[in-house]
Protein backbone atom coordinates (compact mmCIF):
# COMPACT_ATOMS: atom_id res chain seq x y z
CA UNK A 1 0.00 0.00 0.00
CA UNK A 2 1.09 3.37 -0.97
CA UNK A 3 1.70 5.82 2.31
CA UNK A 4 3.07 9.43 3.17
CA UNK A 5 4.58 10.30 5.90
CA UNK A 6 3.11 13.41 8.09
CA UNK A 7 6.77 14.84 7.94
CA UNK A 8 6.89 14.43 3.54
CA UNK A 9 3.61 16.55 4.20
CA UNK A 10 4.38 19.35 6.15
CA UNK A 11 7.91 19.54 3.95
CA UNK A 12 5.80 19.79 0.65
CA UNK A 13 2.70 21.47 1.54
CA UNK A 14 4.33 24.35 3.67
CA UNK A 15 2.92 23.40 7.11
CA UNK A 16 3.67 24.35 10.56
CA UNK A 17 3.78 21.59 13.05
CA UNK A 18 2.21 22.58 16.21
CA UNK A 19 3.25 19.48 18.54
CA UNK A 20 3.90 15.98 18.51
CA UNK A 21 7.42 17.00 16.18
CA UNK A 22 8.53 13.75 16.71
CA UNK A 23 6.39 11.25 15.69
CA UNK A 24 6.29 12.97 12.27
CA UNK A 25 8.01 9.75 10.35
CA UNK A 26 6.21 7.50 12.05
CA UNK A 27 2.77 8.38 11.59
CA UNK A 28 1.79 7.30 7.43
CA UNK A 29 -0.98 8.83 5.62
CA UNK A 30 -2.59 5.77 3.08
CA UNK A 31 -5.77 7.90 1.65
CA UNK A 32 -6.13 11.20 0.04
CA UNK A 33 -9.67 11.44 1.59
CA UNK A 34 -9.72 14.33 4.29
CA UNK A 35 -12.20 14.45 6.71
CA UNK A 36 -13.98 17.46 8.73
CA UNK A 37 -14.82 15.90 12.01
CA UNK A 38 -18.04 18.36 12.17
CA UNK A 39 -20.41 15.82 13.31
CA UNK A 40 -18.04 14.45 15.52
CA UNK A 41 -17.86 16.83 17.60
CA UNK A 42 -21.70 16.93 17.97
CA UNK A 43 -20.91 13.73 19.77
CA UNK A 44 -21.87 11.44 16.58
CA UNK A 45 -18.79 8.79 16.11
CA UNK A 46 -20.86 5.86 14.41
CA UNK A 47 -18.82 6.68 10.98
CA UNK A 48 -16.19 8.44 12.16
CA UNK A 49 -12.94 7.79 9.87
CA UNK A 50 -9.92 7.81 12.22
CA UNK A 51 -7.75 6.52 9.01
CA UNK A 52 -8.09 9.94 7.68
CA UNK A 53 -6.12 13.19 8.22
CA UNK A 54 -8.54 15.82 10.08
CA UNK A 55 -9.13 18.95 9.27
CA UNK A 56 -9.96 21.48 11.50
CA UNK A 57 -11.37 25.13 9.73
CA UNK A 58 -13.12 27.89 11.20
CA UNK A 59 -16.47 26.37 11.57
CA UNK A 60 -14.92 23.15 13.66
CA UNK A 61 -12.95 25.62 15.55
CA UNK A 62 -15.21 28.08 16.48
CA UNK A 63 -17.92 25.39 17.24
CA UNK A 64 -15.03 23.40 19.77
CA UNK A 65 -14.60 26.71 22.05
CA UNK A 66 -18.56 26.92 22.72
CA UNK A 67 -17.89 23.55 24.03
CA UNK A 68 -19.10 22.29 27.63
CA UNK A 69 -15.65 21.65 29.03
CA UNK A 70 -16.42 17.88 30.24
CA UNK A 71 -18.12 17.42 27.10
CA UNK A 72 -15.13 19.05 24.89
CA UNK A 73 -12.44 16.69 26.93
CA UNK A 74 -14.56 13.46 25.96
CA UNK A 75 -14.70 14.00 22.43
CA UNK A 76 -11.31 15.21 22.36
CA UNK A 77 -10.32 11.88 23.38
CA UNK A 78 -12.34 9.84 21.27
CA UNK A 79 -11.41 12.07 17.82
CA UNK A 80 -7.93 11.01 19.30
CA UNK A 81 -8.42 7.06 20.80
CA UNK A 82 -7.58 5.52 17.45
CA UNK A 83 -3.95 4.67 16.40
CA UNK A 84 -4.52 5.01 12.86
CA UNK A 85 -5.25 9.25 13.03
CA UNK A 86 -2.13 10.53 11.47
CA UNK A 87 -2.28 13.98 12.47
CA UNK A 88 -4.60 17.21 12.50
CA UNK A 89 -4.59 20.11 10.50
CA UNK A 90 -5.47 23.82 11.42
CA UNK A 91 -6.60 26.38 9.04
CA UNK A 92 -5.77 30.04 8.59
CA UNK A 93 -3.62 29.91 12.38
CA UNK A 94 -6.01 29.37 14.63
CA UNK A 95 -5.82 28.87 17.77
CA UNK A 96 -5.97 25.24 19.04
CA UNK A 97 -7.76 23.74 21.88
CA UNK A 98 -6.05 23.08 24.82
CA UNK A 99 -8.20 19.70 25.54
CA UNK A 100 -7.31 18.42 21.30
CA UNK A 101 -3.58 19.24 21.80
CA UNK A 102 -3.62 16.74 25.53
CA UNK A 103 -5.25 14.04 23.94
CA UNK A 104 -2.94 14.40 20.75
CA UNK A 105 -0.11 14.55 23.14
CA UNK A 106 -1.54 11.17 24.91
CA UNK A 107 -1.94 9.14 21.70
CA UNK A 108 1.27 10.34 19.85
CA UNK A 109 -0.43 12.40 17.03
CA UNK A 110 0.96 15.46 15.75
CA UNK A 111 -0.96 18.55 14.74
CA UNK A 112 -0.04 20.94 12.50
CA UNK A 113 -1.37 24.43 11.43
CA UNK A 114 -1.67 26.44 8.38
CA UNK A 115 -2.04 29.93 7.32
CA UNK A 116 -4.16 29.09 4.48
CA UNK A 117 -7.98 29.33 4.05
CA UNK A 118 -9.59 25.83 4.79
CA UNK A 119 -10.65 25.70 1.17
CA UNK A 120 -7.80 26.20 -0.20
CA UNK A 121 -6.24 23.91 2.31
CA UNK A 122 -7.97 20.99 1.57
CA UNK A 123 -7.35 21.56 -2.13
CA UNK A 124 -3.91 21.64 -1.67
CA UNK A 125 -3.56 18.94 0.85
CA UNK A 126 -5.89 16.90 -1.28
CA UNK A 127 -3.70 17.70 -5.15
CA UNK A 128 -0.29 16.50 -2.70
CA UNK A 129 -1.89 13.61 -0.94
CA UNK A 130 -3.70 11.88 -4.39
CA UNK A 131 -0.44 12.36 -6.46
CA UNK A 132 1.91 10.68 -3.96
CA UNK A 133 -0.73 8.07 -3.26
CA UNK A 134 -1.77 7.20 -6.74
CA UNK A 135 -1.26 3.89 -8.63
CA UNK A 136 2.00 4.02 -10.59
CA UNK A 137 3.35 2.15 -13.72
CA UNK A 138 6.70 2.14 -14.93
CA UNK A 139 7.04 2.84 -18.71
CA UNK A 140 10.09 2.37 -20.91
CA UNK A 141 10.48 5.70 -22.82
CA UNK A 142 11.89 8.76 -22.79
CA UNK A 143 9.82 11.75 -21.23
CA UNK A 144 10.37 15.39 -22.51
CA UNK A 145 8.65 18.86 -22.16
CA UNK A 146 8.51 20.30 -25.81
CA UNK A 147 6.96 23.91 -25.88
CA UNK A 148 4.82 23.17 -22.24
CA UNK A 149 4.04 19.58 -23.97
CA UNK A 150 4.33 16.63 -22.31
CA UNK A 151 5.79 14.12 -24.87
CA UNK A 152 6.74 10.37 -24.21
CA UNK A 153 8.85 9.08 -26.87
CA UNK A 154 8.67 4.83 -27.16
CA UNK A 155 10.03 2.25 -28.68
CA UNK A 156 12.52 -0.91 -29.29
CA UNK A 157 15.59 -0.54 -27.10
CA UNK A 158 18.31 0.89 -29.12
CA UNK A 159 16.06 3.05 -31.70
CA UNK A 160 17.56 6.48 -30.65
CA UNK A 161 14.88 7.46 -27.65
CA UNK A 162 17.77 9.11 -25.52
CA UNK A 163 19.74 10.67 -28.81
CA UNK A 164 16.39 12.19 -29.72
CA UNK A 165 15.91 13.37 -26.26
CA UNK A 166 19.68 14.90 -26.30
CA UNK A 167 19.02 16.47 -29.88
CA UNK A 168 15.55 18.20 -28.47
CA UNK A 169 17.25 19.52 -25.05
CA UNK A 170 19.78 21.13 -27.39
CA UNK A 171 17.24 22.42 -29.60
CA UNK A 172 15.85 24.59 -25.70
CA UNK A 173 13.39 21.89 -24.97
CA UNK A 174 13.62 19.77 -20.98
CA UNK A 175 13.84 16.57 -20.16
CA UNK A 176 11.86 14.90 -17.41
CA UNK A 177 12.88 11.30 -17.12
CA UNK A 178 14.90 8.51 -19.82
CA UNK A 179 14.72 5.26 -20.10
CA UNK A 180 12.17 4.34 -17.15
CA UNK A 181 8.64 6.74 -16.47
CA UNK A 182 6.90 6.42 -13.43
CA UNK A 183 3.34 7.59 -14.39
CA UNK A 184 0.60 8.07 -12.48
CA UNK A 185 -3.35 9.22 -13.09
CA UNK A 186 -3.55 12.62 -11.74
CA UNK A 187 -7.35 12.97 -12.86
CA UNK A 188 -10.19 11.29 -15.10
CA UNK A 189 -8.53 13.29 -18.08
CA UNK A 190 -4.94 13.13 -17.31
CA UNK A 191 -1.87 11.10 -17.09
CA UNK A 192 1.29 12.84 -15.23
CA UNK A 193 4.79 11.37 -15.95
CA UNK A 194 7.65 11.70 -13.86
CA UNK A 195 11.37 10.11 -13.44
CA UNK A 196 12.28 7.82 -10.46
CA UNK A 197 14.02 9.18 -7.97
CA UNK A 198 17.54 7.66 -9.01
CA UNK A 199 17.39 8.86 -12.45
CA UNK A 200 16.21 12.51 -12.16
CA UNK A 201 18.22 14.53 -14.77
CA UNK A 202 20.19 11.75 -15.81
CA UNK A 203 20.62 10.83 -19.77
CA UNK A 204 21.97 7.29 -20.68
CA UNK A 205 23.71 7.87 -24.30
CA UNK A 206 25.57 4.77 -26.01
CA UNK A 207 29.08 5.09 -26.28
CA UNK A 208 29.01 7.98 -24.06
CA UNK A 209 27.27 6.65 -20.79
CA UNK A 210 25.13 8.70 -18.51
CA UNK A 211 25.25 12.91 -18.37
CA UNK A 212 23.82 14.88 -15.64
CA UNK A 213 22.00 17.04 -18.47
CA UNK A 214 21.22 19.61 -15.37
CA UNK A 215 24.97 19.74 -14.64
CA UNK A 216 25.63 20.22 -18.92
CA UNK A 217 22.84 22.50 -20.22
CA UNK A 218 21.53 24.14 -16.74
CA UNK A 219 18.23 24.41 -14.66
CA UNK A 220 16.42 25.43 -17.58
CA UNK A 221 17.04 21.96 -19.59
CA UNK A 222 15.04 19.84 -16.84
CA UNK A 223 11.52 19.78 -15.33
CA UNK A 224 10.32 17.10 -12.57
CA UNK A 225 7.29 16.20 -14.30
CA UNK A 226 4.56 17.22 -16.44
CA UNK A 227 1.46 16.12 -18.34
CA UNK A 228 1.74 13.47 -20.63
CA UNK A 229 -0.51 14.91 -23.89
CA UNK A 230 1.14 12.65 -26.78
CA UNK A 231 3.11 9.65 -27.26
CA UNK A 232 5.33 9.15 -30.21
CA UNK A 233 6.53 5.73 -31.03
CA UNK A 234 9.62 5.32 -33.08
CA UNK A 235 10.17 2.08 -35.23
CA UNK A 236 12.42 1.30 -37.65
CA UNK A 237 11.54 1.85 -41.11
CA UNK A 238 11.12 -1.16 -43.15
CA UNK A 239 10.05 -0.88 -47.05
CA UNK A 240 7.16 -3.78 -46.14
CA UNK A 241 5.37 -1.69 -43.39
CA UNK A 242 3.14 1.26 -44.59
CA UNK A 243 2.93 4.10 -42.25
CA UNK A 244 0.40 6.61 -42.08
CA UNK A 245 1.94 9.65 -44.57
CA UNK A 246 -1.86 11.88 -43.76
CA UNK A 247 -1.96 11.84 -40.21
CA UNK A 248 -5.76 10.66 -40.59
CA UNK A 249 -5.43 7.57 -38.89
CA UNK A 250 -5.33 8.55 -35.53
CA UNK A 251 -4.04 5.95 -32.97
CA UNK A 252 -5.00 5.64 -28.92
CA UNK A 253 -3.22 4.24 -26.26
CA UNK A 254 -4.88 3.64 -22.78
CA UNK A 255 -3.29 4.11 -20.02
CA UNK A 256 -5.18 3.59 -16.75
CA UNK A 257 -8.23 5.20 -17.74
CA UNK A 258 -6.78 7.57 -19.76
CA UNK A 259 -6.65 7.52 -23.56
CA UNK A 260 -3.53 8.92 -25.35
CA UNK A 261 -3.27 10.00 -29.06
CA UNK A 262 -0.05 7.73 -30.32
CA UNK A 263 1.53 8.45 -33.27
CA UNK A 264 4.25 6.06 -35.12
CA UNK A 265 7.35 7.31 -36.88
CA UNK A 266 9.92 5.21 -38.86
CA UNK A 267 13.59 5.68 -38.20
CA UNK A 268 15.91 5.70 -40.98
CA UNK A 269 19.32 6.81 -41.84
CA UNK A 270 19.56 10.88 -42.45
CA UNK A 271 16.44 11.72 -41.23
CA UNK A 272 16.46 14.51 -38.00
CA UNK A 273 14.05 12.64 -35.50
CA UNK A 274 14.22 15.77 -32.82
CA UNK A 275 12.55 18.19 -36.00
CA UNK A 276 10.28 15.39 -37.04
CA UNK A 277 9.07 15.28 -33.08
CA UNK A 278 9.37 18.60 -32.58
CA UNK A 279 6.83 19.53 -35.67
CA UNK A 280 3.86 16.82 -34.69
CA UNK A 281 4.26 18.01 -30.96
CA UNK A 282 3.58 21.68 -32.73
CA UNK A 283 0.77 19.79 -35.13
CA UNK A 284 -0.70 17.97 -32.35
CA UNK A 285 -1.10 21.28 -30.42
CA UNK A 286 -3.01 23.07 -33.24
CA UNK A 287 -4.92 20.05 -33.80
CA UNK A 288 -6.15 20.91 -30.24
CA UNK A 289 -6.72 24.39 -30.88
CA UNK A 290 -9.02 23.74 -33.87
CA UNK A 291 -6.91 23.13 -37.01
CA UNK A 292 -6.16 20.46 -38.66
CA UNK A 293 -3.37 19.98 -41.39
CA UNK A 294 -5.01 16.93 -43.20
CA UNK A 295 -8.69 18.01 -42.54
CA UNK A 296 -7.61 21.14 -44.70
CA UNK A 297 -5.74 19.05 -47.35
CA UNK A 298 -8.97 17.14 -47.46
CA UNK A 299 -10.70 20.13 -48.25
CA UNK A 300 -8.13 21.68 -50.41
CA UNK A 301 -8.79 18.00 -52.64
CA UNK A 302 -12.68 17.96 -52.81
CA UNK A 303 -12.71 21.34 -53.89
CA UNK A 304 -10.08 20.49 -56.61
CA UNK A 305 -12.08 17.43 -57.81
CA UNK A 306 -15.44 19.34 -57.38
CA UNK A 307 -13.56 22.28 -60.06
CA UNK A 308 -12.10 19.88 -62.37
CA UNK A 309 -15.70 17.65 -62.53
CA UNK A 310 -17.20 21.48 -63.66
CA UNK A 311 -15.00 22.04 -66.23
CA UNK A 312 -15.21 18.56 -67.57
CA UNK A 313 -19.12 19.11 -67.53
CA UNK A 314 -18.44 21.91 -69.57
Amino acid sequence: MNKVSVQELVDSCDLIVYSGAKYLNEKFITTSDISRPGLELTGYFDYYPAERLQLFGMTEISYAHKMDEKQKVEIMAKLCQSDLTPCFLISRYLSVPTELEEAANAHNIPILRSKLPTTRLLARVTDYLEAKLAERKSLHGVLVDIYGLGVLITGDSGVGKSETALDLIKRGHRLIADDRVEVYQKDEQTLRGEAPRILQHLLEIRGVGIIDVMNLFGAGAVRSDTDISLIVHLENWSPDKQFDRLGSGEQKVQIFDVEVPRITIPVKVGRNMAIIIEAAAMNYRAKTMGYDATKTFENNLNQLIKENSVNESK
